[in-house]
């Protein structure tokens, strides 16, 4: 089955549903109408009991570079940005919460945002040219869609702040190396087979089952991520650092920030 969206694909073979980012001329950066269609889709497999694995990915050779400033330099007003906000956080509890296993399949640039949503599969793999950054310092704001709950669990409180408060970019090795991420590899299609068969050789219903208690465990701590997340991103919004991240982006150059 394969269902056409705007800006993203779905196609369900089998135990299995492949969605693709599908903005490839602005690197799949998550716009409104594609953070609404990928809820709308999530929404749709986690009830096909035939679906027992989702692999996310990007098309053409990016993953996502993250959400589309040019449509947040749009947003005026806290009732819209809280809109856009809630739509961000139930793509993540949706995708965090759905009874399935999930593989994110990393080529090219996962960043901000980008880096969150593929933070919030069970399994990462990443092409050995991807570039993983958790940037949203540049531009005077804080990591959301779960990006604190997401690294935490990761990789453990103390590097996840040193990661957001540095802004790194980083080699799919490196972020292997650090816990980041579960597998590297030169051919992504082949590596992503690979793990589908080897899942498939399990029982999916118990290890899906095993999600289910970690999920039930940890919902509400990433719940409460989210509305604190929304809760700073707006605050952070009203800053003079913020303004000057956003000036610096636009005109190509280093940010000249001073902390207020």
């Amino acid at each position: 089955m394969r269902n056409m969206y705007e800006l993203i694909e779905l196609e369900v073979i089998d135990q299995e549903a492949y969605i693709k980012l599908n903005r490839p001329q602005s690197l799949n950066a998550l716009n409104s109408t594609m953070i609404q269609e990928i809820v709308d889709c999530l929404k749709t497999i986690s009830c096909n009991d035939q679906v027992k694995v989702v692999i996310l990915q990007g098309n053409d050779n990016a993953f996502s570079a993250g959400g589309d400033i040019k449509e947040m330099l749009t947003i005026q007003g806290e009732e819209p940005f809280a809109a856009v906000m809630k739509n961000i956080n139930d793509m993540m509890t949706i995708l965090y919460e759905m009874p399935k296993l999930t593989i994110a399949a990393v080529e090219g640039a996962a960043a901000g945002l980008g880096l969150s949503l593929a933070l919030a599969a069970d399994h990462i793999i990443c092409h050995d040219k991807s570039k993983l950054a958790m940037n949203f310092i540049g531009i005077g704001l804080m990591p959301d869609g779960g990006g604190h709950f997401f690294l935490k669990r990761r990789i453990g409180e103390e590097k996840a702040k040193k990661l957001i408060w540095e802004g790194k970019i980083l080699t799919a090795a490196e972020a292997k190396h650090i816990g980041l991420i579960d597998e590297t590899t030169d051919y992504l299609q082949t590596a992503v087979k690979n793990r589908l068969e080897k899942w498939k050789r399990k029982p999916l219903l118990a290890m899906i089952e095993t999600k289910n208690v970690y999920t039930q465990l940890h919902r509400e701590q990433l719940r409460q991520t989210l509305a604190l997340e929304t809760k700073g991103q707006w605050k952070m919004r009203q800053t003079v650092d913020h303004q000057e991240g956003i000036k610096a982006f636009v005109e190509k150059r280093e940010p000249h920030f001073i902390g207020g």
